[in-house]
């Protein structure tokens, strides 16, 4: 006898398989958040710098952005570091619009280990075991064992989330079909572009609306032209938080952002116009191959249009360029503006960007230092006020990089940073003091030995700053502290004397010991403030 379900029972049955397909879904977005940080916390540094070294061109820029994307697994990763280094003047805007190119083609690497793993192999029972080891690397490993861990475990995650996002798709079979989305026509192909678009922005994640397309086309929820139509919205849709990425954003970001847009909405109309040719060659070549292998055909559409777009855009990226510098011109503004607070989603590229702003005020602060012992009466005020304020601005934001002492490089160069920023703003408190003390310094003959050999020290630092001889400086500027110590003492004892003796008054005698002091302390802040320089090694 023929079993009868009551329309409760086909609901709850429905109801099952929407909360397994969600689930699936929400361990796919979760697995790819933690192994994205895995991933950085294991080659993150490594790549960022390969991807300022090997980018001289927008054509390298699309090959390490590609790389970068697929390694990383994060498109996000690779355009921030892009704006980092534009802001700290590593690349110019063209090249880092390869890098932006490329880490569009990179996302789609997740669609063929979604579609060759996930759903070919179907390796979500398999991924427990791998789970569970990367929690185990993870809670009980440090540096590299634990970041490969963590890196493991989203690994695992990403696919048991497929495994499950098919089983739920699965028990849909008969009830939602193809004929249950529009239909495949002109504009039905455009309110399916839509729901993509629609589907990216509510998951805030492209790879995760491409793995449920490649989940309903495999499972036969969704026929090959209408999943191809949903990527192609998802493209789109990822511009959409790029967009709102942008607001308050530094000019960089803002042309990142508006690049992003543009790029993505040209492929997508390129692509929407490529989808029923492809379609066309491929039934030529097989008949079948979009009803057996339509997962794979799906991904294969996705990289292709993203390579055709990268390819036709390439010759075009001057004028390219242009349009953007159009859309968001240069603005006067003074160097604090590089330091974007979209950059503090990826700590590396935002520590980059903060020590070579701090590399430049340390120079532009030794040569106040030097102005004040060669020609003080040329040396404004407001010029230590702009000093303060950047350095102010530098503090607040450093404050919010927060790294874990596992990234050990990164952890090291922070600490150096903060050590460096307080003896930096020390130093410009030295210079803001009595304009006596220096005045007395630079008169007085039983100074002149100090002060000579003081105008004498910070012009050599200067001159091995500008140069970029970090290392050079912070050895002169402790042989210097430590010659000064000898020089100090003397001059107290010789100043002392003439007090005692009743050549100077009280008064007289107590301004040279300040000064003395003023010396004294300005060349053991050098001698910190580049020794910590030299620590970053820039």
């Amino acid at each position: 006898m023929q079993e009868v379900y009551q329309p409760a029972d086909i609901l709850a049955h429905m109801g099952t398989h929407w909360i397994q397909a969600l689930g699936g879904l929400g361990l796919f977005l979760f697995g790819m958040s933690v192994m994205t940080d895995g991933l950085r916390g294991l080659a993150g540094r490594l790549l960022h710098q390969v991807l300022a070294r090997f980018t001289h061109s927008p054509a390298s820029g699309v090959l390490t952005g590609t790389l970068s994307t697929a390694i990383l697994q994060s498109s996000s990763a690779t355009t921030v570091a892009a704006v980092g280094f534009v802001s700290a003047g590593l690349l110019s805007f063209g090249q880092a619009l390869g890098i932006i190119f490329g880490a569009n083609l990179g996302t789609t690497v997740t669609g063929w280990l979604v579609a060759l793993l996930g759903l070919k192999l179907n390796i979500g029972q398999i991924t427990l075991p791998l789970i569970l080891a990367g929690a185990l690397m993870r809670l009980f490993g440090r540096g590299r064992l634990r970041s490969g861990g963590t890196a493991l475990a989203g690994f695992g995650l990403i696919f048991l989330g497929i495994s499950l996002l098919q089983a739920g798709m699965a028990g849909w079979e008969g009830r939602i079909t193809p004929d249950t989305f529009p239909s495949d026509t002109l504009w039905g192909r455009l309110q399916l572009v839509l729901i993509g678009i629609a589907v990216t922005i509510v998951t805030q994640s492209s790879s995760a609306g491409v793995a449920t397309a490649l989940t309903a086309v495999y499972t036969g929820t969704i026929g090959f032209s209408q999943a191809a139509a949903l990527v192609i919205g998802m493209d789109v849709g990822t511009t959409v938080t790029a967009a709102l990425a942008t607001i308050g954003g530094s000019r960089e970001t803002r042309r990142t952002g508006y690049s992003h847009v543009v790029y993505n909405v040209l492929t997508a109309v390129g692509a929407f116009f490529l989808l029923p040719v492809y379609v066309r060659v491929l039934e030529g070549l097989d008949p079948d191959l979009l009803r057996h292998q339509a997962e794979l055909a799906l991904v294969g559409f996705h990289s292709l249009f993203n390579l055709l777009g990268v390819l036709v855009i390439l010759p075009l990226v001057p004028a390219f360029a242009r349009l953007m510098y159009r859309l968001v011109p240069e603005e006067p503004g003074s160097p604090e503006l590089v330091l974007d607070r979209r950059l503090l989603s990826e700590p590396t590229v935002a520590l980059d960007t903060s020590l070579r702003l701090v590399r430049d005020q340390v120079i532009q602060a030794v040569s106040l230092v030097d102005r004040l012992l060669n020609d003080p009466e040329n040396v404004a005020r407001d010029d230590l006020s702009v000093l303060r304020q950047r350095l102010l601005r530098v503090r607040a934001y450093v404050d919010d990089i927060h790294l874990s002492p596992d990234q050990e490089r990164d952890w090291e160069r922070l600490n150096a940073l903060i050590h460096l920023l307080d003896h930096l703003r020390r130093l410009l408190m030295r210079c803001e003091e009595e304009p006596e003390r220096i005045q007395t310094l630079l008169r007085e003959d039983a100074l002149a030995p100090m002060a000579d050999g003081l105008a004498a020290h910070v012009g050599q630092l200067l001159e091995a700053l500008q140069a970029q001889r970090w290392q050079e400086a912070a050895d002169l500027a402790r042989h210097y502290a430590e010659a000064v110590d000898g020089q100090a003492e003397m001059a107290r004892s010789l100043v002392s004397s003439r007090i005692a003796s009743g050549e100077l008054d009280m008064e007289a005698g107590n301004l040279q010991l300040e000064a003395i002091r003023w010396a004294r302390r300005v060349s053991w802040h050098l001698a910190r403030l580049l020794h910590h320089l030299a620590r970053i090694g820039i």
